[in-house]
Formats: C-alpha cells, structure tokens, sequence
C-alpha cells in the first residue's frame, strides 16, 4: 500500500494478536512520555519560565488558555480533516515530531537567553508553546482513535490504568531529576536543559508509534470542513452522552486549568525559589502516582462515573484550600498532592468515557467535537488573569469553585455506553 502509515495484509477486524502488539507499542510511548512530562510540566514548569521571564497574571492566563484551551478548540479543525482518514498513524507521528522540534527550539533560545526579565524570550514562549500545544490536539485525536480500534474492548480499561501507573512512576523519577536540576544550574541554562531532555526523551516515546498495525474501518462518505461543523449540532443532539460529557469537561475542567494559577499564587504569597517549584512539582507527581497504584489495583471494577464524583471533590477543593493555606508555606505545597490526584482521576475518566460513548467510525469526530466543546477552559483562564488583576484572588478563585461544582448536576446524569443504536466498536 501507497499510503503512510497503512500496513500489509491490514484486517477489519482486531485480534488478540495485533491488539497485543498495539498494547506494547502505546505502553512504550506511555512509559517515555511520562518520563519526558515534568521536564515540560504544563502546570509547573512552563507558567514558572514564563514568571521568571517577566510575565504576569494576565500573561499567564493568556499562556494558559493556549495550553489548556486553545489547542482543544484547534481539534475541531484537525478533526474534520483526520475524520475522513482511514488510517492515522501517519498524522499522529506528525503530531509528535512537530512538538520535539518546537521543545528543542525553545531550549536553544533559552541557553541563548541571559538571565533576568527579557521580552523577547516571553514572545518566544507563548509563540513555541503554542505550536507545541496545538500540534498535541492534532495528534491527540489520532491517538484516541487508534487506542479506541486497535485495542480489545475487553483491554482497554486496562489498558488506561496500567498506562497511568507506568507513567506514575516514571513521572516520579522525572520529578526528582526536574528538581535537582532547578536547584543545581542558573536560570535560564536549568529551563534549557529542562526542554532539551523533554524533547529527547519525547522522541525516543514516539519510537513506539511506528510498530502500531491499524486496522481497517469502514467511514461513511467524506465529508468538508462545512459539512462537518454542520452535523456537529445533530451529533450532540442524538447523543445525550455527547451533551453531558461536553458539560462535565467544561465544568469540572476550569479545576485543570486552575492549576497554574497556583503558582502565580504562590509567588504572590511566598518565596517562589527554584527549590519550591520543585517540591510543588514532587507533591504532585506524588499524588498522580498514588492515585494511579489505587486505579490499577480496581481497574476491573472501578466505574468511570464513580471517578468523576470524585474528580468533582478534588477539582472543587482546590481553590478553597489555595485561600484557607495561603499563609502556610509547607500546608500550600502540600495541597499540590490534591492537584495530582485530580489531574490523574480527571484524566482517566475524561479519556475512558470519551472511548466507551464513541464507536470506531466517530470516535475521531467526537474527540474533535470534545475538544472543541471544552469552552470554559478555554476562556476562564485568560479572564481569571484580568479578574486577579483587578478584583484579587479570592473573588476569582471562589467563583471559580463554584462554577466547578455545577458539574455535579451532569455526572449524574452521564451513561457510560455508546449511544443507543450504534455498535460498540
């Protein structure tokens, strides 16, 4: 076959065989990637080199919309396109080797930078970060699709939760090496080095992208980027899953986009030296890796509904504790564990959910549709950098406690099943 990224004698249907192999390949890049993650931790690293730049609260909510949400509003424009492809191993290859490069540039203008606040290197961020962030969407909605069809059914639970724990401890080692490192080299060199290593080590996880053996699906007929918007409205409208997991992910999302905006706290309230954004990001990936152990241990009997429930408690929490702590420098890094716990609880069950409401032939549209729904995210956080500014923190952080717990009223009403009358792929 013509086409990169199709295989020989490539079957319709997945076999305990391929699925094996499939399984292996995507731990491999689990394994590497969770490895590569603190270097280039969104919630730590990245707002902490835009800080020590010279950016600010609303600088910080504009990077974290471009983190958080503006590369999901890109996935509706890559979905449309990836929808229409039998076979995406070719684009989500794209996906990543776009990212390394975009890592290493940024780790050569830093080793290039001088130390202090310098302009051009906080336009260099934000223009780097956002190519890195939205070529992540496009190689996101491949990577869904391709665990959703070239994986058993039966393994993909799983598969998630092995995936987690691997990665948990490998985040672990990492987070140990990230902190040692801040504390041993001068700023800018210590970020340098930080994306130098990330972007190695992110290539070394796509390695195992190339020994994936797709399977081939039936599509219906190719459809424009118009036509596709089009049926977007009809799609959520058939499928009350759909509604209420676009609602969730909005909701229960602001708490993940919160995140940073803890750092910017932090700094505010303590001395942020390089030694506490390395505790910060050690509570965290602590929290992560307990989580992930508890999840692997019940990943055959764990519902993804019972983890959102707790999501919510963990999300909500957040900016209340930030506020109750703010004059306690050990308690405020300790809360840092409960923001593990969330982005690991949050992440399996968003990802789970989004795999068992899709069928192989719209699973990429609805990651699409997913990533473009999550509205919320997307703009809170530069509007929480104006409302610090000029209201404070605690006005901002209890509206948006609030707003996290209106999630509550759509978990209950989500169905963890394909929607009625399609085939589960």
């Amino acid at each position: 076959m013509n086409e990169f990224g199709k295989e020989e004698g490539m079957r319709s249907t997945i076999t305990e065989k391929v699925s094996r192999l499939n399984y292996k390949a995507l731990i491999w890049h689990g394994v590497f990637l969770s490895l590569a993650s603190n270097f280039m931790d969104v919630d730590t690293i990245i707002p902490s080199m835009l800080l020590n730049a010279g950016g600010n609260a609303v600088m910080l909510g504009i990077l974290t919309t471009i983190m958080v949400g503006g590369s999901s509003l890109m996935q509706i424009v890559f979905a449309g396109f990836l929808s229409n492809r039998n076979h995406k191993k070719s684009m989500l290859l794209t996906g990543i080797n776009l990212r390394v490069v975009t890592l290493l540039l940024l780790a050569l203008i830093l080793f290039l930078t001088t130390p202090g606040p310098s302009n051009m290197l906080i336009l260099s961020i934000f223009l780097l970060i956002s190519v890195f962030s939205f070529s992540g969407s496009f190689a996101n909605i491949s990577y869904i699709d391709i665990v959703g069809k070239c994986i058993m059914e039966k393994d993909r639970k799983r598969f998630f939760s092995v995936k987690q724990t691997i990665g948990s401890v490998g985040i672990l080692i990492s987070a140990v090496t990230v902190r040692q490192l801040l504390g041993a080299l001068s700023y800018p060199e210590n970020y340098g080095t930080l994306l130098l290593s990330a972007g190695f080590l992110l290539l070394i996880a796509s390695l195992g992208f190339w020994k994936i053996k797709e399977i081939d699906i039936k599509l219906p007929k190719r459809k424009s980027f118009k036509e596709f918007l089009a049926l977007i409205p009809e799609q959520i409208a058939r499928d009350p899953n759909l509604k209420f997991y676009l609602l969730i992910i909005n909701f229960l999302g602001l708490a993940l986009s919160f995140i940073p905006f803890m750092i910017l706290y932090a700094k505010s309230n303590f001395d942020l030296s390089f030694s506490m954004i390395g505790n910060i990001l050690l509570f965290k990936v602590a929290g992560m890796l307990l989580t992930s152990l508890v999840l692997y241990r019940r990943s055959q009997t764990f519902e993804y509904r019972n983890l959102l429930y707790f999501s919510f408690i963990c999300g909500a929490s957040l900016p209340v504790l930030s506020l109750i702590f703010s004059s306690n420098q050990l308690a405020y890094q300790l809360i840092f564990i409960l923001a593990g716990v969330f982005v690991t609880t949050f992440r399996i069950a968003k990802n789970g959910i989004l795999v068992e409401i899709s069928t192989n032939e719209n699973r990429a549209s609805y990651a699409g549709i997913a990533g473009t729904g999550s509205i919320l995210p997307t703009v809170f956080p530069l509007v929480s950098g104006i409302l610090i500014s000029v209201l404070g923190y605690s006005i901002t952080f209890i509206t948006l406690a609030l707003l996290v717990c209106v999630s509550l009223i759509f978990i209950g009403k989500l169905r963890c099943k394909p929607a009625e009358g399609e085939k589960h792929g």
